[in-house]
Formats: C-alpha cells, sequence, structure tokens
C-alpha cells in the first residue's frame, strides 16, 4: 500500500483500482471531467477523481434541501452535539489533515497542524454557540404586548473555498452553518481535492452517527459548479472566498436573485513601523506575515511603511531575518517557507519583481526562482507608493515593499489608500499613535492590530475586510448572525388591539 493510500485509510477513504492511487469515489456525485492533484512540491500525484457536474451539484443540494427540512427542527443545543462529534474526529486525525495540507498546498508542517487546530477551534466555539443564539426583548409603546426579535435557520448554505486554506474556512462556515441549522454545500479549491476528501471523510461519519444525510455535501468541481451554486435560489446564503474579480461576479448573480453573500476577497496588508516601535518584534511579525505560507495567505504582510530614519535599521535586520529562512521540503521539521502552489504563481512572482524594478524599485534580498515552485522571499526598496503601480496589486507571492514615510498620517494614507481592505498593523510605543491608528480615521481595514503582524487572526473575532475585500465576516464575534434569518414577532395578551403610533381605525 502507498503512503497516500495509507493516508486515505486512516481517514476512512478506501483505494479504488478505477484509479491510479486514487480515492474512490462511491459516496460522491462524479459525472464530470476526471481531476488531478500534485503536490506542489515534488510533483508527486497524489488523488485522481472524477469532478462533479453541474447535475451531480442539483443532486446534492436536493439532498441538503430535504436535510434542512429535518435539521432546523432539531434543537440547537443538539445541532450543537454533532459539531461536537466533528470535533472530536479532527482531533483524532490532525496528525493526519495536517499531512494534507503540507502535501497538497505546501505549508509548512507547523502550518498545516495549525489550520487543523483552527477547525478544532471554531468547532468548541460553535458548540458553545449553540446555546446562546440570544434574540431580543423589546419594549412594546402598547399595552399588554410583547415584542421580541428571533433567530432561525436560514437554509442550505454554499461555501466556496480558496486552495492557501483548504480546509480550516470550510470549518468557519460549517461548524456556524450546522448549529445555526443549515446544511453546507461544499466546493473546495480545484488545487486542493485531497484536503476536502479528507474532511469530508469524517464529516460522513458524522452523519451516519446522527442519521443526518445531506448535512455536509462535498462538490468537488470546475467553474460551471460555482456557477449554477450562486445563480440557485434553493441556496440561500454564498460564502466565497477567493480573487475581487470573480467575487464581484459572484456578488452580481447573488445579488441578482436576493440572496445573501459573505465575501472574503483580496488582501493588500501593510505594516507601519514608528521610530518608537520594537524593532525585534516588528522584524517577526513582517518575516512571518510576508514568508508565511510562501505569501499566499489573503492576510499576508505586503506593504511596509517605516518612518524614515529607522529604514537602513529596519532593513538590514529584515535581510538577517530572511537570510535565516529555509526553504525546502514542507514536511521537514526545518523548513519554514514551502513552495508556491503551481507553476503559474511562479510567473506572477517573476512578472510582479520585473515590474517593481522597471517601476523604481531596488532588489535587497531574494528575487531569484529556485528547483521547481520553489522562490527566495523577497524584499524591495520602493519609491513613493503612488509612483509604483505594482504596489497596488495583490501579487500571491513571498514579496514585500518597504516604503520610506515622514509622519503617521501620512502611512495611513497610504495603508488606506489601496482598494483592498482586509488587514494592517502598527509597531509603535505611542498610545497616541497606537489609538490614532485605531480610530474611525485611522486603518479602514477589517483587522487592525497594534505591535502584532497581519496574518495569524484567533477564531473569536470575526474575520474579513472592507472596500475590494468584500465586506464578509467569518468565525467568531457574531459572525453567525449571517447564516440565520432575523424575525420581529409580537405577541399580544390583552383584550384590546391598540395600533402602534396611535393609529385609530374603528368599525362596527
Amino acid at each position: 500500500m502507498s503512503a497516500i493510500s495509507a493516508l486515505l485509510a486512516r481517514l476512512g477513504l478506501q483505494t479504488s483500482s478505477a484509479f491510479s492511487g486514487a480515492a474512490s469515489l462511491e459516496f460522491l456525485a462524479a459525472a464530470g471531467p476526471a481531476l488531478s492533484s500534485e503536490s506542489p512540491s515534488n510533483g508527486q500525484q497524489l488523488v485522481q477523481l472524477k469532478q462533479a457536474s453541474v447535475g451531480d451539484y442539483e443532486a446534492l443540494r436536493t439532498g441538503a434541501s430535504q436535510c434542512f427540512h429535518e435539521l432546523r427542527k432539531v434543537p440547537a443545543p443538539k445541532r450543537g452535539d454533532m459539531v461536537r462529534r466533528l470535533a472530536e474526529l479532527l482531533r483524532e486525525h490532525k496528525e493526519d489533515l495536517g499531512l494534507c495540507i503540507t502535501l497538497e498546498v505546501g505549508k509548512i508542517r507547523s502550518e498545516g497542524l495549525g489550520e487543523v487546530q483552527e477547525m478544532i477551534d471554531i468547532c468548541d466555539f460553535a458548540v458553545g454557540l449553540s446555546r446562546q443564539l440570544h434574540g431580543l426583548t423589546i419594549a412594546s409603546e402598547r399595552t399588554s404586548h410583547r415584542m421580541m426579535e428571533q433567530w432561525h435557520p436560514l437554509g442550505p448554505v454554499g461555501v466556496v473555498t480558496a486552495f492557501n486554506f483548504p480546509m480550516a474556512v470550510w470549518a468557519w462556515n460549517a461548524a456556524l452553518a450546522t448549529i445555526c441549522g443549515n446544511p453546507t454545500i461544499w466546493k473546495p479549491s480545484e488545487h486542493a481535492p485531497l484536503c476536502a476528501l479528507a474532511v469530508h471523510a469524517l464529516c460522513r461519519q458524522v452523519m451516519r452517527e446522527f442519521a443526518m444525510p445531506g448535512l455536509f455535501s462535498l462538490a468537488i468541481g470546475g467553474a460551471e459548479v460555482g456557477k449554477a451554486m450562486a445563480a440557485d435560489a434553493a441556496v440561500p446564503l454564498i460564502s466565497f472566498t477567493g480573487s475581487v474579480r470573480t467575487g464581484k461576479q459572484v456578488a452580481a448573480v447573488v445579488g441578482g436573485r436576493l440572496g445573501k453573500t459573505i465575501l472574503e476577497l483580496g488582501g493588500n496588508n501593510a505594516i507601519i513601523v514608528e521610530k518608537s516601535a520594537d524593532l525585534d518584534l516588528a522584524v517577526r511579525a513582517i518575516t512571518f506575515g510576508a514568508v508565511g505560507t510562501a505569501g499566499q495567505r489573503c492576510t499576508s504582510t505586503r506593504r511596509v511603511f517605516v518612518e524614515r530614519g529607522i529604514q537602513e535599521e529596519l532593513e538590514r535586520r529584515l535581510i538577517k531575518a530572511y537570510g535565516s529562512v529555509r526553504i525546502g521540503d514542507p514536511s521537514e521539521a526545518s523548513t519554514l517557507m514551502g513552495p508556491l502552489i503551481h507553476a503559474q504563481a511562479v510567473e506572477s512572482f517573476k512578472s510582479a519583481i520585473a515590474q517593481a524594478l522597471e517601476q523604481g524599485g531596488s532588489l535587497i534580498a531574494g528575487g531569484k526562482v529556485l528547483e521547481g515552485n520553489f522562490v527566495q522571499p523577497t524584499i524591495l526598496r520602493a519609491p513613493r507608493q503612488a509612483d509604483f503601480p505594482i504596489a497596488w496589486e495583490e501579487t500571491f507571492a513571498p514579496i514585500l515593499y518597504l516604503f520610506s514615510v515622514d509622519s503617521l498620517d501620512e502611512a495611513i494614507d497610504a495603508n488606506n489608500a489601496v482598494s483592498q481592505g482586509l488587514s494592517s498593523a502598527i509597531f509603535t510605543d505611542s498610545v497616541r499613535s497606537a489609538e490614532t491608528f485605531l480610530s474611525a480615521w485611522g486603518s479602514d481595514c477589517g483587522i487592525a492590530n497594534v505591535n502584532l503582524g497581519t496574518s495569524g487572526a484567533e477564531i473569536g473575532g470575526a474575520f474579513g475586510g472592507e472596500k475590494d475585500t468584500g465586506g464578509g465576516r467569518e468565525s467568531g464575534s457574531d459572525a453567525w448572525k449571517a447564516y440565520m434569518r432575523r424575525q420581529t414577532s409580537t405577541v399580544n395578551f390583552g383584550r384590546d388591539l391598540p395600533l402602534a403610533q396611535g393609529v385609530s381605525f374603528e368599525t362596527e
């Protein structure tokens, strides 16, 4: 038995002779074209399968709709038990799930395991939340009336995820959707079918144990499946993670049928470094933010605005830190940066550096393509941002642009100038600067941090951003409300029928 087959078997997936070392799809609808997943680290084929067709998706959605009619009758704490069981299975299989992430998308082992832990954390959060789906009691102006606000299940939720977080983003949605009373239909990235299969194997076990078929559906398919899901009026909410361009198309289609969206789109994240900053802290945060996941997080640090006078020192420290980053096999414990996801990403890396140099940037670290999909993490000293168009784009690669600024106001204006608005940070020992950065006239991003980087959010806070980032919020805080419908109810327990606003309407 191959190592991949053994891994799949431990997760409850049987291999089939119909495909070369591939996962059997007896539990999946699969009438579409073939799909092969290969490791970005070494090109090894990991799984080969048949993709779902539009007809297959429609069958899955029918099953999810049938499940919804039963699930919405189940008390929320009992729905929490389903999520608790999923968390137990995730804990049991954490090592194997983390290995799937490392093999298929190239994250280093600690990041792969961290993503699985994030799934566990959001499940734990959701279990507690299942007893806290609170409404409001509202004072009525009418005598002997009680007015209240309730939250009810919405319906099947479509979840479209990207390769860079091939499991966790699904879990953000699925854990909350389940305790809110909604089944989920998952369309994963075509670059991460193994990760989706691994998670879904555990979901199948949960569905069997709770006799709740259709609670979790998996549609591994191409763009036509995503389009069918977006246009499907039987799916009231679409959670989409991906590019700004595609996100706008999804928003137009779903909005056209008056559906709801949660959009997690591009990020072009910046860190401000003031003279008072703890540079040791700043360098560690910038390095992880720019280099972690090979710069392929939506929260990756792309731009640094450093106060003039300390730029040379910051550059010196960053160059030293970058020199210590071990690039290579992400499964090895000493590796800090794995590969880019595919050859096209490598070409984007090369193109961005070439444009940066043409626009007046100076290469001060990295910049080279190594073997296969591996590249060097790169730092460029940049001219004014206004004269540096490449910095206004999000390149999904470990490229960092350094800008000098003369004031906090200049830095905040530059942070906010780009069209994306996901994550931001400032390093400072000034309370005044920190509070200004966090104020209504400070950072315009959905995430704003002081003395920590742009990357690595906890599940307790709502995750998402503004402007071209899409405005969506997932994970913690009150993000659960997006998965439910609000109902205002008034009960008259008196014998009169007073009308609101003192309206009189008397009949004989």
